[in-house]
Formats: structure tokens, C-alpha cells, sequence
């Protein structure tokens, strides 16, 4: 549940426990996630925030990324969700600014796919953390 929060992933993933490897684990997590109906999607959704801007970020670009955060729960009912795990700390914010204005002129039906895949995202950089024993699975988003 620190991975993904939806018990119904959690269930998924742990119904079908031996996994002989790590890259079984991840698949069936990926599987899992595509899996996901609507509802489990939207507690999924429910249970993640933005990522968390440098301490060193100007109060401007906080100002800017709460007023695009807003205008997309507006939009979308969920907070934002993105999967950073390989984007430089210096690169961040203007990923997650860039990334909120370009998916605010989706359809709901399309963003509702983009925020899936973003959570799927999520959910496996935060196993592959547990399986290297990184301490808090869910720190980076």
C-alpha cells in the first residue's frame, strides 16, 4: 500500500506471491496497475499529493505550481500525479509545471489514461526502492 495505495493492486500483487525474481514482481505490479477499474483508480488518485518542490525553490514557482495544481483538481477532480524517478532535481519544477499545462487540455477520458500510467509509473519505482532496501518506499515521486 506504500507503493500504490489501492487495496485492490495490493491484492493483485500479493495474490499471486511466490514471484521467482524481481522482474516477475515489477510485471505483475504493471499488470496489477493496468488492471485498476475506475473506482480503484480514484482512491488511488486520492491518496497522492505533488511532489515536493527543492527547499531552495522561489516563492514565485510556489505561487505558480499551487495556481496550476488548482486549476487541474478543478479540472479533474485528483491532485496532479507524475513520476519524476528520472528527472534531475534541477529539472522538476519546470517537468511538473510544463506537464500540468499540457495535460489540463486533455479530455477527462484521456487524462484519466495519462494519470493511470503516471500511478503504474509511480507504483514500480517505489517497489524497485523497497526491493533495494532504499528505506522509505514512497519518498520519491
Amino acid at each position: 500500500m506504500t507503493c500504490l495505495h489501492s487495496p485492490a493492486w495490493a491484492r493483485l500483487v500479493a495474490g499471486h506471491r511466490p514471484y521467482p525474481d524481481a522482474d516477475a514482481l515489477l510485471a505483475a505490479a504493471d499488470e496489477a496497475a493496468y488492471d485498476l477499474g475506475a473506482a480503484d483508480l480514484a482512491e488511488a488518485l486520492a491518496a497522492e499529493s505533488l511532489p515536493a518542490l527543492p527547499e531552495d525553490t522561489y516563492s514565485a514557482a510556489h505561487t505558480a505550481l499551487n495556481a496550476a495544481q488548482a486549476a487541474y483538481e478543478a479540472r479533474f477532480g485528483h491532485a496532479f500525479v507524475i513520476c519524476l524517478d528520472e528527472v534531475p532535481a534541477e529539472e522538476r519544477l519546470d517537468r511538473i509545471l510544463g506537464d500540468i499545462r499540457s495535460r489540463l487540455a486533455n479530455d477527462p477520458e484521456e487524462e484519466r489514461l495519462v494519470a493511470a500510467e503516471q500511478l503504474r509509473r509511480l507504483a514500480r519505482g517505489r517497489l524497485r526502492r523497497c526491493l533495494k532496501g532504499a528505506g522509505d518506499c514512497a519518498t520519491s515521486r
